[in-house]
C-alpha cells in the first residue's frame, strides 16, 4: 500500500522539478510548476474557512489548472467533484443541488453561476498560482476519506455520486504500478478521456505518482479526425489507456501502427467491453505490444481485473474474458435469489473488498439498494452478468438491465451487439430495442458500421449479414432492421453511446 500518495507526487519537484508533468494543447507545465500552483491553491482554500472534508467542484475541461485543482483541493482537506466544460447547466445544477459543495472553482467560465456558492474563476485561479507559499501537509485527505467524486450518468436521468476514498485510490494506484502490468518506469502516458470519467483516473495517478508525463488530448481534438493523427503523431507516448470504442477510431487510420509509433507499448483498456475484433486488430497493428483488457465499475475505484490479451487468448476465446480479480479484492456470482452459483454458471457478479466505494453521496435508498456488507468488507452488486472459471477467470455476458424480452424471449442486447460485431461485413455494431406504444419491444435494430465491400445496395449487403447472422444465432435474435453509418455515436466518455442510438432509434 502506498505511504502517500499526495507527497510521493510532491517529491518530484524536489527530485525532478524540471520534469515535464503534462503536455497539452502545445503547453508543458512540469513538476516544480504542479506543486507550486497546487501549494498556493490549498493555501487559498485553507483561507477560506471551508468545512473540511465537504466537497469541492472543479469545472473545466483539460487545461493544467484542473489537475492543480484537484491536487489543491485534496490537499486542503477537501474531496473534489470533477464536472466537464461540455456537460449541460442542468447536470452542473443537479450535482450541486445533490452533493452540496462548499466551494466551485472554475478553471474555464461557469453555464450559470451557483448561487450562495464561493467561487474561484479563471482569472482570480491564474494570478493564485503565481502566488510563492510555502505550504505545509497538515490536513490532506487520507484514510477513508472522501478523496474524489464522479458522477455517473444514472438509469433515471439523476447522477449519482460515487464517493471514492484516498485507501480505495491508494489500493488502485498500487496496483497499477504493481507487476500486474509492469509498465515502464518513465510513463508516458495518453490521457483521452474527459476527467468526468473515472477512466481519467487509471492514465492520471499511476503517471503522477511515477513521475512520468501525461500527454493530454482535448475533446475538440478527439471529435477531428485529421487534427487527431496529426496530435498523436507528435506524442511520445509508450502507454495507451483510452476505451476500446476510441481505439477503434484509431485503427481507421492506417498509420496508427508499430511502425509509426515504436515507443508505444501497453494499451491498456476499460469503460466498455473489448471485443475480439478490435483486440485481434489491435495486435495485427502492435505485435510487439502488451494489449490488457480491464473491468470495473466507478463505484470499484476506476478497475478490479486485468488479463493480458495474448495470442492464446485471442485463439481460445471469442468473447473476451475480463481477467483476474487484483488483490485485495473478492467476488461473488449469486443468481436472481441472491444465491451463490458455482461451476461457471452466469449470474450478478457482487465484489467486496479494498477497492469498493464507500456509496453514493447523500443518496441512501440508492446505497441500500446497491451496497451492504460482507463480513466487514463493503460489498456493491454490480449489475453485470458474469461467469466464474475455478481459478478465478471471470467472462462478462451483459448488464443485467440491457437484458430485454421480444416476443417472450429473453435477449441479452450486448450479446447480440457482439454477435452482429462479428460478423465479416461488419467493422462495429450496436443492437438496440425499439419500442411500440404499450412500450413493449417491437424489434431489434442495429446501427452498423459496414467494412468495404462489392455489394451493389445496401439490401445486399443485409441479406448477406443476416444469411451469417442465422449460422451464429437464434432468429428470434437477428435484428429485424439493419441501418448503415459512417460512424457511431460517443459520448463524451468516448463510449458507443447507446443511450442516444435508443433515443434516436425510438423517435422515428
Amino acid at each position: 500500500m502506498i505511504e502517500t500518495l499526495i507527497s510521493t507526487i510532491d517529491s518530484h519537484a524536489q527530485n525532478q522539478g524540471d520534469k515535464v508533468a503534462y503536455a497539452y494543447d502545445g503547453e508543458k507545465h512540469t513538476y516544480q510548476e504542479l506543486k507550486d500552483y497546487s501549494d498556493a491553491l490549498a493555501e487559498r482554500i485553507d483561507s477560506m474557512a471551508l468545512p473540511l472534508n465537504q466537497p469541492i467542484i472543479v469545472f473545466g475541461g483539460k487545461a493544467f489548472t484542473m489537475i492543480v485543482s484537484f491536487l489543491a483541493a485534496v490537499k486542503s482537506g477537501h474531496p473534489y467533484i470533477p464536472v466537464d466544460i461540455n456537460s449541460p447547466k442542468e447536470r452542473l445544477e443537479m450535482i450541486n443541488q445533490i452533493a452540496k459543495p462548499v466551494a466551485v472553482i472554475a478553471t474555464e467560465p461557469l453555464p450559470e453561476k451557483l448561487p450562495d456558492i464561493p467561487e474561484i474563476d479563471q482569472e482570480q485561479l491564474d494570478h493564485i498560482c503565481l502566488e510563492k507559499v510555502d505550504y505545509r501537509l497538515t490536513h490532506p485527505v487520507h484514510g477513508d476519506q472522501t478523496y474524489y467524486i464522479i458522477f455517473t450518468s444514472g438509469t433515471t436521468g439523476v447522477p449519482k455520486g460515487v464517493e471514492i476514498s484516498y485507501n480505495n485510490l491508494a489500493g488502485f494506484v498500487d496496483w497499477m504500478v504493481s507487476d500486474a502490468f509492469d509498465l515502464p518506469k518513465d510513463l508516458q502516458m495518453l490521457q483521452q478521456p474527459a476527467y468526468s470519467f473515472d477512466l481519467s483516473v487509471m492514465s492520471l495517478y499511476p503517471t503522477l505518482f511515477q513521475g512520468g508525463t501525461l500527454h493530454v488530448l482535448s475533446k475538440k481534438t478527439t471529435d477531428n479526425f485529421i487534427v487527431l493523427f496529426t496530435a498523436l503523431r507528435t506524442m511520445p507516448i509508450n502507454t495507451w489507456v483510452s476505451t476500446p470504442s476510441f481505439v477503434d477510431i484509431c485503427l481507421l487510420e492506417s498509420t496508427f501502427d508499430q511502425a509509426h509509433y515504436p515507443k508505444l507499448h501497453d494499451f491498456l483498456f476499460c469503460g466498455e467491453e473489448l471485443t475480439h475484433k478490435t483486440a485481434a486488430a489491435l495486435n495485427k497493428r502492435f505485435p510487439d505490444a502488451h494489449i490488457f483488457n480491464t473491468y470495473g465499475p466507478t463505484e470499484s475505484t476506476v478497475a478490479i481485473t486485468e488479463i493480458e490479451i495474448t495470442n492464446d487468448i485471442l485463439n481460445h476465446y471469442e468473447r473476451l474474458p475480463i481477467g483476474y480479480l487484483k488483490p485485495g479484492m473478492n467476488a461473488q456470482v449469486v443468481n436472481e435469489n441472491g444465491a451463490q452459483v458455482t461451476d461457471g454458471q452466469k449470474g450478478e457478479l457482487v465484489i467486496y473488498g479494498q477497492n469498493v466505494s464507500k456509496g453514493y453521496i447523500n443518496n441512501p435508498e440508492k446505497n441500500a439498494q446497491a451496497f451492504f456488507k460482507i463480513g466487514d468488507q463493503q460489498a456493491y452488486r454490480t449489475g453485470d452478468i458474469v461467469t466464474m472459471a475455478a481459478d478465478g477467470l471471470l467472462r462478462y455476458f451483459g448488464r443485467k438491465d440491457f437484458q430485454i424480452k421480444l416476443n417472450g424471449f429473453r435477449i441479452e442486447l450486448e450479446d447480440v451487439s457482439a454477435l452482429v460485431s462479428k460478423e465479416e461485413h461488419v467493422k462495429q455494431a450496436v443492437v438496440v430495442p425499439k419500442y411500440n406504444s404499450q412500450h413493449t419491444v417491437s424489434m431489434l435494430i442495429a446501427y452498423v458500421v459496414p467494412q468495404e465491400n462489392d455489394f451493389k445496395n445496401n439490401l445486399e449487403l443485409t441479406a448477406a449479414i443476416k444469411k451469417n447472422l442465422g449460422q451464429d444465432m437464434m432468429a428470434y435474435m437477428i435484428p429485424q432492421k439493419i441501418v448503415y453509418q459512417k460512424s457511431l455515436p460517443l459520448s463524451s466518455n468516448g463510449k458507443v453511446d447507446i443511450k442516444a442510438v435508443i433515443a434516436e432509434v425510438n423517435s422515428q
